[in-house]
């Protein structure tokens, strides 16, 4: 998950007051799971993010918080925007129910580890249909096969608390 500054997006808390609310109160987030799609509505490819960290390179997916006064539609947007850039168009649904919820909690072994944070992500499929591009962070973008995603080899590169979304998602769609 990535916390970005941004001088327009209205208040924004300083490195200090970010830490003392995490400590605090769970912070709300968005988890995204580009997909390329057919003409039918059929899952083509998964698109992961190739990011070199500390840890080494990792492969993940859109990920970050929704910001004060930002509603959930416009924080998928800007991440999208964001990690893939303008002109991947983004195919948001009318209605935005996510396909599931993510919980991370600070102490291991309690659901999914964020050692930053409580956190809730509501997590979404998200079809883009432009030329994506990876910014940010990442190196690169890499559209992957259901089939690809089910290898051991690609998953073992994949953010550990990424993978279980890819295979709820996965199965979501109806892939075995």
């Amino acid at each position: 998950m990535s916390d970005i500054a941004s001088d327009d997006m209205g208040p924004w808390l300083s490195p200090e007051e970010l830490e003392f609310v995490r400590n605090k109160v769970p912070m709300v987030y968005v988890d995204i799971i580009p997909v390329h799609i057919d003409e039918t509505g059929n899952l083509e490819a998964v698109g992961l993010l190739l990011s070199a960290k500390d840890e080494g390179i990792t492969r993940s997916i859109i990920s970050g918080r929704v910001l004060f006064h930002e509603s959930i539609r416009d924080a998928i947007i800007r991440h999208v925007d964001k990690d893939l850039g303008l002109m991947s168009l983004p195919q948001l649904p009318v209605n935005l129910t996510p396909f599931t919820i993510g919980e991370y909690f600070p102490t291991p072994g309690e659901g999914w580890h964020d050692p930053r944070q409580h956190a809730i992500s509501l997590a979404y499929i998200i079809p883009v249909a432009g030329n994506c591009s990876a910014n940010a962070d990442a190196l690169d973008i890499t559209w992957f096969t259901p089939r690809d995603l089910l290898t051991t080899s690609l998953q073992s590169e994949i953010v550990p608390t990424h993978l279980p979304l890819i295979k709820r998602a996965i199965a979501y769609l109806g892939i075995e």
